[in-house]
């Protein structure tokens, strides 16, 4: 059918818009233009105003909004994916494809705002020192800046007579970056194998990796042949931890993908001290209670089991040594029966694991603790089924935990070892009476009425890795004692009295403590 010139049209979605005779039609390519240049150098100039990530310094909603990334991001996949068949179609087929600017725009949107998104969480932790992650970073940033390119050369070729060679060599272009980038996020999200893992032989020997092996081919060595280690212990982790801390992704700095990476650590030291399993932070943090801050894994995910853990505790105490076999350690028959139970083809038959433990609780001490939880409903629990240590938290009872109650713990202080008595009405004359809990690893003191009294009772529990003080009155005359926890970790400062000058003079004499003040 013959078109009026008068009404020169193209197609935007299913309207036909007269572009020659509206003047928001004309201004449409300026608009697209300067909005996207100056899209493209926000997007660009992040990264280098940011400047290196470090999730400790991040607030929550940095972190909120970050986790938004894995939604967003289908969106322009999707739909840069549906206007590449599109124009695939036109292409071979010769047909006659919609030349609208609407579904571009909506690509390029969404892509700019899953970068927005991507680079929060990147910045809220996890990935610091990420090869991967921040190949990742700088994939996304450049498919949503070759997506803005497009979408301009798009806007000025919207005229009837106009070629379209170059927008598609800036689409197929912009696909490509958009694959690369996918691919760098299911590497960090399920492995850099995800893809290849189950790859037929001609496959993987075009893509240069080894052929799979064959069931047959599958050595079952006895369990005296073991590397603890290799064959044993980083099967446990690879289970339990890998996902969170490897390459790529390294929550709290963290690597434990490696023995390498193991021993470096992360923003809290090595994550194994051989010969000290207690102290370790890979023992030390899943024996944490689960409500926790600090325990691992977080957020409800499943933990270690209780004969996972007992088999690295006992790699650790060992030595930790990455090369040493079953044969040459010591193994007792609690481990041996721990290993029996594992779902690894590490050993035959199992061992019946005996009952008695020399951690166990005695029933003297299982009895107090059932007595006490008439005073204290919920709130003292054992470290662990086999353990003999005490958690206790006086969250539930706030205003109600008082000085006089908490006397009622003193036939247990001996046995703490984490104690939250936040936002509760204890004092100093509570304080006072922790010098018998000489094993407390973790307290939390915020918004309680103690104040620097109470750091002369903290200063002698040597065990201490983490203290917080947050909201209380607590000044540089009292802080500074604390600089006798030699093994303190943590010390949480925010809105107290204490200064900049205290807090640095800390920093002197811990130089591995973390300082959290808020700011």
């Amino acid at each position: 059918m013959k078109q009026n010139k008068s009404q020169p049209a193209i197609i935007i979605m299913s309207k036909e818009i007269d572009l020659d005779n509206q003047p928001a039609g004309k201004a449409l390519p300026w608009l697209l233009t300067i909005t996207g240049l100056l899209t493209i150098g926000g997007m660009i100039s992040m990264p280098f105003l940011a400047g290196e990530p470090d999730g400790d310094k991040m607030p929550d909603i940095v972190r909120f909004l970050g986790r938004f990334h894995p939604v967003i991001l289908h969106l322009p996949i999707g739909i840069f994916s549906l206007i590449l068949l599109q124009e695939l179609l036109g292409m071979f087929l010769r047909a006659k494809t919609r030349r609208g600017i609407l579904p571009i725009f909506v690509g390029v949107a969404s892509a700019v705002s899953a970068v927005i998104a991507g680079f929060l969480l990147y910045h809220g932790g996890g990935y610091e020192d990420s090869e991967l992650a921040e190949d990742h970073l700088w994939g996304g940033l450049g498919f949503a800046c070759a997506a803005v390119v497009t979408m301009i050369v798009r806007a000025w070729s919207l005229a009837p007579a106009a070629s379209q060679a170059f927008y598609r060599i800036l689409l197929f272009g912009s696909v490509s970056v958009m694959a690369y980038a996918s691919h760098g996020g299911a590497s960090m999200t399920h492995g850099s194998d995800y893809l290849t893992k189950y790859a037929p032989d001609p496959i993987r020997k075009v893509l240069g990796l080894e052929p799979k092996l064959k069931k047959e081919e599958i050595i079952d060595k006895p369990l005296e042949e073991q590397v603890v280690y290799a064959d044993i212990v980083q099967p446990i982790l690879n289970k339990r931890c890998v996902e969170c801390h490897k390459e790529g992704k390294s929550k709290g700095k963290l690597r434990m993908d490696t023995y390498e990476m193991l021993v470096k650590g992360g923003s809290e030291g090595s994550a194994i001290d051989p010969g000290n399993a207690e102290d370790s932070n890979i023992v030390y943090r899943p024996e944490l209670p689960e409500d926790d801050e600090e325990h691992m894994p977080p957020d409800g995910k499943k933990g270690i089991e209780e004969h996972e853990l007992a088999i690295v505790k006992w790699w650790i105490t060992e030595g930790a040594d990455p090369d040493k076999t079953v044969a040459e350690s010591n193994l007792s028959e609690e481990i041996r029966a721990a290993i029996g139970k594992l779902d690894l083809a590490i050993g035959k038959g199992k061992v019946a694991v005996k009952e008695a433990s020399s951690d166990q609780p005695s029933d003297d001490l299982r009895a107090t603790v059932a007595k006490l939880g008439t005073d204290f409903p919920g709130g003292l629990t054992f470290e662990s089924q086999s353990s003999s240590s005490l958690t206790f938290t006086g969250v539930s009872m706030r205003k109600n935990l008082t000085d006089e109650l908490f006397t009622k713990l003193a036939p247990v202080l001996a046995k703490m070892v984490a104690m939250d008595l936040s936002a509760t009405s204890v004092t100093d004359a509570s304080i006072a009476k922790l010098a018998a809990a000489t094993d407390l690893r973790m307290v939390r003191l915020s918004e309680t009425g103690i104040t620097d009294a109470s750091m002369d009772t903290l200063a002698k529990l040597k065990k201490l890795e983490s203290v917080n003080l947050y909201g209380t009155k607590v000044t540089d005359v009292g802080v500074k004692k604390l600089t006798a926890l030699t093994n303190l970790k943590r010390l949480y400062l925010w809105q107290t009295a204490v200064t900049p000058e205290a807090i640095a003079e800390i920093k002197k004499a811990l130089p591995a403590v973390e300082i959290i003040t808020g700011v």
